[in-house]
């Protein structure tokens, strides 16, 4: 993993939006920015988690730390806790929560997950499980049982195939992701009954990846230029190939996105769904504000 997210962070900027969502995109119409996408996915999440007052929260992969800051900034009475292994993801997360004045609320550590030892009331992870290899599901999901609360809300999101789910393309595995793997569905429910977790509800997200890619590789195509400054022009090559790619298994192939919430308790959410709908439009709106944190790297772009 560190493979490829420790690369540097003018990379990235080059075609993430301002939060650096390195992940699906939640597209509610078709002219939707990508910035606006993003937003309504982070809100779409934190909805998913029922988040309340004095809740404590973990999120396993934290990446460079948007969606912590974005739970802290929709339900502001919370703490967050964010984990991963990539050192630049860490310091570049620490230095954001810092600047924005969010050092009270959101933490973030060089954790592998399974040293895990604390007990969290909402539990989140979005883009780690394609990274936990296809022989570590069930120590992910027994991670993930034993540190949630008895009334807790666990909400992964990740990247997953319809139908047999094979090995890593070689390329991806050579030149992008080395370990990674992409899990079907049913792979994931046995490892997560035997966790003895309930599955309180599913969501396929099915072309919105292929859309962030989109929009990720016309990003990432203006400013050819100056990836080939940072690089050179195979890496260029490499990486627009990569991303072309990676939109067609999302647009004509088997992958898509699944969000799966997990509790231990029938009742730790509410009855409907009508409780997601209703507090992802708040969280929108939070979000949106131009004066949120996360704004202030817009510049670098």
């Amino acid at each position: 993993m560190k493979h490829h997210y420790d690369l540097t962070d003018e990379l990235f900027d080059t075609f993430l939006d301002p939060r650096r969502q390195y992940s699906c995109a939640y597209f509610h119409d078709e002219h939707d920015s990508l910035e606006e996408a993003q937003i309504a996915k982070l809100a779409h999440l934190a909805a998913k988690l029922a988040l309340k007052e004095g809740q404590s929260v973990l999120d396993i992969g934290c990446g460079w730390g948007g969606l912590a800051m974005a739970l802290a900034k929709a339900e502001p009475a919370i703490s967050v806790t964010g984990i991963t292994l990539s050192q630049n993801q860490h310091d570049y997360a620490a230095k954001q929560i810092a600047d924005n004045g969010l050092s009270d609320k959101v933490s973030v550590s060089l954790t592998d997950f399974r040293e895990l030892e604390q007990k969290f009331d909402r539990i989140v992870s979005v883009g780690m499980l394609e990274h936990v290899g296809r022989y570590h599901h069930e120590a992910f999901f027994q991670t993930v049982a034993q540190n949630l609360e008895p009334d807790g809300v666990a909400v992964i999101h990740a990247i997953g195939k319809t139908g047999e789910a094979l090995s890593n393309n070689p390329w991806i595995e050579k030149y992008i992701f080395p370990g990674g793997y992409i899990p079907s569905l049913s792979q994931m429910m046995v490892a997560i009954e035997k966790s003895g977790l309930m599955v309180a509800d599913v969501e396929i997200m099915r072309l919105h990846y292929a859309e962030t890619l989109k929009a990720w590789r016309a990003a990432f195509e203006a400013r050819k230029d100056h990836v080939i400054s940072l690089y050179d022009e195979p890496f260029y090559r490499m990486w627009q190939f990569y991303l072309a790619g990676s939109e067609y298994s999302f647009r004509s192939q088997a992958n898509m996105v699944f969000q799966i919430q997990l509790v231990h308790k029938q009742t730790a959410v509410p009855l409907t769904r009508r409780y997601i709908s209703e507090n992802e439009a708040r969280y929108r709106e939070r979000l949106c504000n131009k004066q949120d944190f996360g704004q202030k790297n817009s510049s670098q772009r």
